[in-house]
């Protein structure tokens, strides 16, 4: 949600809009996650990935979210 509507939002602006999604990059993998950005090296990086779930899952799996979301972040 939050991707798809800045890269709308992006497409209004002269800028070219480099992304990808978790089945061609894994972002918790950070020796992948630094492969990609040598082979793209992008000027500006908005992160709006994350692993996310329903009440349930939030509240069965929350280290697990938190673990991916950290690593997401991290790399």
């Amino acid at each position: 949600m939050v991707g798809s509507a800045t890269v709308r939002r992006l497409n209004t602006e002269d800028c070219q809009i480099l992304s990808t999604n978790r089945a061609q990059l894994d972002l918790r993998d950070q020796a992948a996650t630094q492969s990609w950005m040598d082979k793209n090296r992008p000027e500006v990086i908005i992160v709006a990935a994350a692993t996310v779930g329903g009440i349930l899952a939030n509240s069965t799996r929350p280290a697990e979210f938190l673990y991916d979301n950290i690593a997401i972040a991290t790399n």
